[in-house]
């Protein structure tokens, strides 16, 4: 009697999971696409004022994107003619006080990252886009950017990366 209870729940769930189709955790809807490509975004930042120039950060900044994308579709990364088309530049990249102490020193700072990203689907046109992503990272005053830098990068680019995929894929 067990067994046959035990049956009778797996058919029920496997008939569940595959009446609703292949569900993707991650909310990604590829269409027919099957290739993605991510141009090189450049690093324009320290054109724009307030903003300086980092070195480096437009190539992890790429990479990040990708393998964001790998990760979370079974899209395959090509370097050219992709069917899902990734491209922009970086265009902010600005140190600010936040907060004051009694003393009038700083006593936080932000650095944010923008960036200006163009979708283009080649497989379904009406979802194209450009649009600015930007995020910040708190660090306190006292301590030097070099030293919460890759920490400060990584939370950003998670954050930016994860919300170009939302913007280009998510269908929720």
């Amino acid at each position: 009697m067990i067994k046959r209870k035990y049956l009778l729940i797996m058919l029920v769930i496997t008939t569940s999971i595959s009446g609703c189709g292949i569900y993707n955790f991650t909310g990604g809807d590829v269409g027919t696409a099957k290739t993605f490509q991510v141009n090189y975004f450049q690093n324009y930042a320290a054109q724009n004022p307030g903003s300086t120039f980092e070195p480096g950060m437009d190539r992890d900044f790429t990479l990040a994107l990708q393998d964001l994308i790998m990760n979370q579709t079974s899209l395959d990364l090509v370097k050219s003619n992709g069917d899902l088309l990734y491209e922009g530049e970086i265009v902010e990249y600005r140190i600010s006080p936040m907060s004051a102490t009694a003393q009038q020193t700083a006593a936080q700072n932000r650095l944010s990252i923008g960036v200006n990203v163009r979708f283009y689907n080649n497989t379904k046109e009406d979802v194209d886009f450009e649009q600015r992503f930007s995020f910040f990272y708190d660090y306190p005053a006292t301590s030097l950017l070099s030293s919460v830098k890759d920490e400060a990068h990584q939370v950003i680019f998670e954050r930016i990366t994860q919300d170009i995929f939302n913007k280009s894929l998510a269908d929720w």
